[in-house]
């Protein structure tokens, strides 16, 4: 099975571009997710000029850009004028709940998603929704196919997280069963619940631990064995996300030589 690594670069937010792009190839990926966000290198309210010219310093590092995730209103014609023009085809949303009932929020959510289908059609840009546990919406690979399955998977697509799934769905089989028609993007990372409480303690209190591959609830073997099965040969995009931060460095780089090891396998 042939697909793509990408990394998201978040944890090197104070990289410059020029300094990002041959970090990135230390760590083994030539594909990133590029944040678009205050206090980047590159910023919302600069997209249409700062975006061309990312892809073009990280270019010439050899790295591309696979997709954004934006801090711009959906409906900001910007966001996709930007992307066409710097030849990159998706951005990555979460829709937060904001304390919203969750059918509210989805419905708010919607309202979204409505209002950037034209500019994707006129532009030729992907929404990926992500599902995120908490409050989000949605939370898992029922609420993530719930939310997306009546728009064109060329227009709206599905990021599935299963370490978010794992924490709040199902097993990745059925999980991603459900969510395999606008499948556009595997967001790979790990987690569990750890329980921070003493055993005797009156209500038991959990947190949420972001770790490597291997240690989590999500078995990224059996991710990898169903997305063969599937037949899948779209990118996975490591979030390199994990509670220990200052092991970000060692642990993205063991979790993409450990994901080349199952994707690699017949």
């Amino acid at each position: 099975m042939s697909v793509s690594f990408a990394l998201f670069v978040k944890p090197w937010k104070n990289l410059s571009l020029a300094e990002l792009g041959p970090h990135v190839r230390r760590l083994g990926f030539e594909w990133i997710e590029l944040p678009v966000r205050p206090g980047f290198p590159c910023e919302p309210e600069h997209i249409e000029t700062q975006l061309p010219r990312a892809v073009q310093i990280l270019g010439d590092s050899g790295v591309s850009i696979l997709n954004i995730t934006a801090s711009l209103p959906l409906s900001d014609e910007r966001l996709y004028a930007a992307c066409a023009e710097a030849g990159i085809r998706m951005n990555r949303v979460m829709f937060p709940r904001h304390d919203m009932n969750y059918w509210a929020a989805e419905k708010a959510a919607r309202q979204q998603l409505d209002t950037a289908l034209p500019f994707c059609e006129q532009y030729g840009i992907q929404i990926g929704v992500q599902n995120h546990n908490g409050s989000f919406v949605p939370v898992n690979e029922m609420g993530l196919y719930h939310l997306v399955k009546d728009y064109d998977p060329q227009y709206v697509g599905a990021i599935w997280d299963p370490a978010h799934n794992a924490l709040e769905g199902m097993a990745p089989e059925p999980a991603l069963d459900v969510v395999e028609s606008h499948l556009c993007v595997v967001n790979l990372k790990n987690a569990y619940w750890r329980r921070i409480s003493l055993p005797e303690a009156t209500l038991a209190e959990w947190q949420i631990w972001f770790t490597s591959g291997r240690q989590g609830r999500a078995s990224w073997q059996r991710v990898a064995d169903k997305l063969h099965t599937m037949h899948y040969t779209g990118p996975i995009c490591f979030s390199a996300e994990y509670t220990a931060e200052h092991e970000v460095p060692r642990l993205i780089v063991e979790d993409l030589a450990f994901a080349r090891t199952l994707f690699a396998q017949e």
